[in-house]
């Protein structure tokens, strides 16, 4: 433990000039020794007094913070969240860029994650290039889009509700967070204590005025009595099994996308951006360009936003299989698609379930796999149907460029892709690729 201790280069400082960004919110920068640093709060072409957060003398690069700036980028906006910078809270990563580079850092990150993984260029990937705002979203330098819906609140020893700073248990306490849609802020989380409690989370749907916190205990903790600044329903994680029980009110938050109410129970999985599902569920959609008496997979469908899509626009003669690991959000989909008797929703992963059906041959497909993507042997089945387009959701730039570079040895291509930034401040970009079988124009 005392050779880890010494060999520790943590608060040891470096002036650097920063290179290019890198997958993950941060800009690649070298020591004179020729040391990788990855620096925060850093903008590339800036002279920076970088200060090492994380690494020893015998790592293979090291995190660091930007400390001072020496010589600023045009880019270059004071951060307008006062809980953003070295140190402080870590949900945001480009608060102090402005959001015409923010989108531009993201599409560098696309490309260079499409190059590497897949061997792709942007135009062999169907792309022009260009990250897309969602509506609204485009503010002036200094102004920050209100979207996050969802927000986990980390708790202090005192009870006071914060973010969790960068790659830390550590909480920033907070007073206001400025990305936090104005239904979570209308909550108050912020204003009360929370004696006994480790997280809060929050979720203000925007497709009605549904609001809801699930509250973890600390071990042992118990529950308070919660009154906030709204009408809210109120959930807790249990301790022993882990799961979300109702405490009162409803135990889920009706959602809206693509002219359909949707029942999200139990913090499922919903889009975090207002705009995000009708504006994923457009481009999905003029991909895939559905036709009458399509059969259609919509693979990792959560509670059924695709799956709904396709099962409007199928017609009688088609026919839609969702496939969903999680058992609430089965039941949500089947409660939310029940009208459409043409749409059928199986419990699994995909990888089991998907043998398990028989299907041996599909017209479209539709995927939303995690932030880890399909993977080799997913990918393989899915090329094995045949399907005339494939239309791949995708929130990890580099787990897509990976499957897209499987889909290429089972030839599929990607004939279009699209980015949107549903994730302002944040590194995080959502992508829909298209893909073909090689040789076909159908």
């Amino acid at each position: 433990m005392h050779k880890e201790s010494q060999d520790s280069l943590v608060g040891h400082e470096y002036e650097v000039e920063v290179g290019p960004v890198a997958h993950g919110g941060h800009c690649v920068a070298r020591t004179e020794s020729g040391r990788v640093l990855f620096v925060r709060h850093a903008l590339p072409g800036e002279r920076v007094t970088a200060r090492i957060t994380e690494g020893e003398s015998t790592s293979r690069f090291l995190r660091a913070d930007a400390v001072e700036i020496l010589s600023a980028s045009k880019d270059r906006v004071e951060a307008p969240c006062p809980f953003s910078g070295p140190g402080k809270c870590g949900g945001c990563d480009w608060q102090h860029a402005k959001p015409g580079a923010q989108r531009r850092f993201k599409g560098e990150v696309i490309a260079e994650q499409l190059q590497r993984l897949a061997g792709l260029t942007p135009e062999d990937a169907g792309w022009d290039g260009t990250v897309m705002p969602a509506e609204g979203d485009k503010l002036p330098a200094g102004e920050v889009p209100a979207w996050r819906t969802r927000v986990q609140y980390a708790v202090d020893a005192e009870g006071h509700a914060g973010l969790r700073k960068h790659r830390s248990h550590d909480v920033q306490v907070i007073d206001h967070c400025m990305i936090a849609a104005p239904g979570v802020n209308e909550l108050g989380i912020e204003k009360r204590e929370w004696p006994q409690i480790a997280t809060v989370e929050a979720i203000a749907a925007s497709g009605s005025a549904d609001r809801q916190v699930i509250l973890t205990p600390k071990p042992g903790g118990r529950l308070p009595i919660v009154e906030l600044d709204k009408p809210v329903s109120v959930m807790r994680v249990g301790e022993k099994d882990q799961r979300i029980h109702r405490v009162h009110g409803r135990p889920f938050v009706r959602e809206r996308a693509d002219e359909r109410t949707y029942r999200v129970g139990e913090g499922g999985f919903w889009q975090v951006h207002p705009q995000a599902a009708d504006t994923l569920v457009k481009a999905v959609m003029q991909g895939l360009m559905p036709r009458k008496g399509d059969m259609a997979l919509d693979l990792y469908c959560g509670v059924g936003l695709f799956a709904g899509a396709l099962g409007e626009r199928i017609g009688e003669k088609g026919a839609v299989l969702g496939i969903e690991s999680g058992k609430r959000a089965v039941e949500d989909a089947r409660h939310n698609l029940q009208d459409l008797d043409r749409v059928r929703i199986e419990h699994g992963k995909v990888e089991d379930v998907l043998p398990r059906t028989r299907i041996d041959s599909a017209d479209i497909i539709v995927l939303d796999p995690p932030r880890a993507g399909a993977g080799k042997k997913t990918v393989r089945h899915l090329a094995s149907l045949g399907a005339r387009r494939i239309a791949y959701v995708a929130c990890d730039p580099a787990a897509l460029a990976r499957d897209l570079a499987y889909f290429a040895e089972e030839g599929y291509k990607p004939v279009k892709l699209r980015a949107f930034d549903l994730f302002p401040m944040t590194h995080h970009v959502e992508c829909v690729a298209i893909l073909k079988p090689v040789g076909k124009d159908a």
